[in-house]
């Protein structure tokens, strides 16, 4: 079974990492979708949150899971005996760093193969973080992530 691990911190999830979770799905026999829990950074929504808002997202898919991860992404891999990583790709600049970390991976693990989604055109302008700003303004992001991602944000900033 061919299983790749989609991984990043998805705070909040947006209608860009559905898209390449979908994508991912029709990819690979089993896509992990695994939350990344960074304790030096201050999230909006807590591991837990942001697992049940994918959850919710990605339903319609049979072959998801979602997982959360402390730490480097090439212990996580291991534990998962899991070597093929999904990254999506946004900008140019997103390809360099996203290049940058799947050199450091393959230093680290040397099994891993990193595979780059190009965002789909309607998403490549979106990010979570862009998100969280309209959102703290309590503009309107419903265009941009799911619905219940979106009232989540709106309890969030209420």
């Amino acid at each position: 079974m061919r299983t790749a691990v989609y991984a990043g911190s998805f705070d909040p999830l947006t209608n860009g990492h559905v898209d390449l979770i979908e994508r991912a799905a029709s990819l690979f026999d089993m896509c992990i979708v695994a939350v990344l829990v960074n304790v030096k950074k201050q999230a909006l929504f807590n591991p837990m949150e942001r697992i049940e808002l994918i959850r919710e997202a990605t339903q319609h898919l049979k072959n998801i899971q979602v997982d959360q991860f402390p730490g480097l992404l090439v212990d996580y891999l291991k534990t998962q005996q899991v070597h093929i990583v999904v990254r999506g790709v946004r900008t140019f600049v997103d390809f360099e760093t996203e290049m940058q970390l799947a050199a450091l991976n393959k230093d680290l693990l040397q099994s891993v193969e990193t595979i780059f989604l190009p965002a789909s055109r309607e998403f490549a302008h979106v990010s979570s973080s862009m998100i969280k700003e309209i959102a703290s303004y309590h503009g309107d992001v419903s265009a941009f992530v799911p619905h219940h991602v979106a009232k989540a944000l709106s309890r969030k900033y209420a």
